[in-house]
């Protein structure tokens, strides 16, 4: 009996190193499964309150030197999609974006860290707008590892050469998705 008691607790131990390791995660403690009024955007006619949704991250992989933030919406109606948000040059010191960060008049983000112009052609966070009647979008939102301390670029720098760097820097990703739609007036 005691010695399968060890073998049941030596697969157990076992068990959990493999199978329980914990994971880069994105996680935030207001955004849920819908995007709200907070988080959409104040233009394009949206009359949000364009909030960046508060952030926060654990577990990055070894070998990481910086992190970067981005928020897509795939259904936009554009051929390519739409980039609401892109951070990046975030030092590793740093695991939490608090609400209304990418704001850039607020100075609520870390110091140092850029933030990119977006589809919009603004820097910063830019909610949700999908065209009205459009039916639900997913907004998916990443934290991305690094292998690298800084991109080399600017808060200038467009968003399909964000993605170029991000994708040839990326350790692990780990992301969030939330749906918003405008009814037709």
């Amino acid at each position: 009996m005691k010695k399968s008691n060890l073998i049941l607790a030596i697969i157990i131990t076992f068990s959990s190193s493999i199978f329980g390791q914990n994971t880069f995660t994105l996680s935030s403690k207001n955004l849920g499964g819908e995007a709200t009024i907070n988080e959409e955007f104040n233009g394009f006619g949206c009359t949000g309150k364009n909030q960046s949704p508060q952030l926060s991250w654990k577990n990055a992989p070894k070998g990481t030197k910086s992190f970067a933030i981005t928020m897509y919406d795939p259904d936009a109606p554009t051929g390519s999609g739409w980039w609401h948000w892109l951070v990046f040059d975030i030092p590793t010191n740093i695991n939490e974006l608090v609400s209304d960060a990418g704001n850039t008049k607020l100075k609520l983000a870390p110091e140092g860290i850029i933030q990119s112009i977006t589809d919009y052609g603004t820097n910063g966070y830019g909610g949700p707008c999908p065209p009205e009647g459009h039916g639900l979008h997913q907004y998916i939102i990443t934290v991305y590892a690094l292998k690298t301390d800084n991109l080399g670029l600017n808060e200038n720098t467009n968003p399909a050469v964000v993605g170029y760097y991000l994708w040839n820097n990326t350790l692990a990703k780990a992301s969030i998705v939330t749906y918003y739609q405008r009814s037709k007036k």
